[in-house]
């Protein structure tokens, strides 16, 4: 089986695009979590709380015609894509566009705007407004569809639309692709764009937090006072590559993928189950070919709903025990669905290069029902470690985990 490295990183997220604006949020533990005023217009949502990326400029070749099929969260997946690769060296380079490169990438849904189109002609029983490209926006593949077509790929293309598990199956699925030789590189990751309908799903089940006038406060995963959690957006895409090819290029590697579990609950839609929670971590631990003992930090998916962090953090207890330092990056930029995998995987990554990990903020007393892990609480914790543990669970029981490794 072959290796499998990062040697490529673009995001965009409510924190910032690049690591070092990232950093400087994480080590001033002050979260982006803002008041949408703009969803005042809606009757009956309860939520007003979001985290929207934070602005960004896109360069002239991203002209009308180029973009005509991409909403935003297509938009941020392929201009991240386009980074990732240029940040890895390979843009404009044979391998992209020669069939050894695919795409691995998801979206929990496709652009809310063009969804809204489509709901307005049922409506109004008229087309005004629909294009030829309003699906295309709209379809649950247009972050990997349009990926792949900007940039010329035309290796294969794994779809991960599964909710808050897409990023990092994303990133397992590449893996995978790689690490059996079917392909010598890939983009992976997500992309989610943050709206008002997506806030409304989860305000039905009454997930959402509601301190709507202490954004600062909130979300609070695995604390007593979580009350659910806050939207955020972005998008984060890795360039995966296989590991003698990156070294025969000379390519700067950031870490290596180790390991990847992924299982279903078959039991429940919303509500976790933590025996097959504990299951995938220990499929990526098998995977990875590595002890338990071995995880030095745990990359929670800590979305601070109540039974999710319950189950999450028994899960966990089972397979680590009690002893592994433990935070969750949803605290800082909230839960930014389809990208999350990737980008918490990411600043997991960064922060082990730097032998130091962030927080959860607003953890103050541990929720009844928790089980008794090693919160990173009150400040930056200073920790050397080989390997880190990334784990993501979405709704329709998708459960995930990456095992990754230290680059020396």
């Amino acid at each position: 089986m072959k290796r499998v490295v990062i040697t490529g990183v673009g995001a965009f997220s409510p924190l910032g695009h690049d690591w070092p604006t990232v950093r400087e949020s994480l080590r001033a533990m002050r979260n982006a979590v803002r008041r949408m005023d703009e969803w005042d217009v809606y009757d009956g949502l309860n939520t007003r709380l979001g985290a929207p990326a934070k602005p960004f400029e896109l360069p002239d070749h991203y002209n009308r015609k180029a973009t005509r099929s991409m909403g935003r969260v297509a938009l941020m997946a392929t201009r991240a894509s386009e980074l990732a690769l240029a940040d890895a060296g390979l843009l404009g380079d044979p391998l992209v566009a020669g069939g050894k490169m695919g795409i691995s990438y998801g979206s929990s849904v496709g652009s809310p705007p063009a969804i809204a189109d489509f709901g307005r002609m049922i409506i109004a029983k008229a087309t005004e407004g629909i294009t030829a490209n309003t699906y295309i926006k709209m379809m649950s593949h247009t972050a990997a569809v349009n990926i792949g077509v900007f940039l010329g790929i035309t290796g294969r293309i794994v779809t991960t639309s599964s909710a808050c598990a897409a990023g990092s199956q994303g990133i397992g699925y590449a893996f995978e692709a790689i690490q059996s030789g079917r392909q010598v590189a890939m983009l992976a990751g997500g992309a989610e764009e943050l709206d008002a309908i997506d806030a409304a799903v989860f305000d039905t089940l009454f997930a959402t937090s509601v301190k709507n006038d202490q954004p600062q406060l909130t979300p609070r995963p695995f604390d007593a006072a979580r009350d659910g959690l806050v939207l955020g957006e972005g998008a984060c895409t890795l360039v995966l590559e296989e590991m003698e090819h990156a070294r025969a290029r000379g390519a700067r590697i950031l870490a290596e993928v180790a390991g990847y579990g992924t299982n279903s609950d078959g039991a429940h839609v919303t509500q976790p189950q933590s025996a097959t929670m504990a299951g995938a971590m220990r499929l990526a631990l098998e995977s990875a070919g590595i002890p338990a003992a071995e995880i030095g930090y745990v990359n929670a998916h800590g979305t601070a709903t109540d039974h999710g962090d319950i189950a999450e953090s028994v899960a966990t207890h089972a397979v680590l025990g009690d002893r592994v330092p433990i935070s969750s990056l949803k605290s800082y930029m909230g839960h930014t669905l389809g990208a999350c995998g990737a980008l918490e995987a990411w600043m997991s990554i960064e922060m082990m290069r730097e032998d130091w990990f962030a927080p959860n903020l607003n953890l103050e007393n541990v929720g009844p029902g928790c089980a008794e892990l090693d919160y990173i609480r009150g400040g930056l914790r200073k920790l050397q470690t080989e390997w880190v543990m990334s784990n993501n669970f979405a709704f329709g029981g998708i459960n995930t985990s990456l095992v990754l490794r230290r680059w020396p």
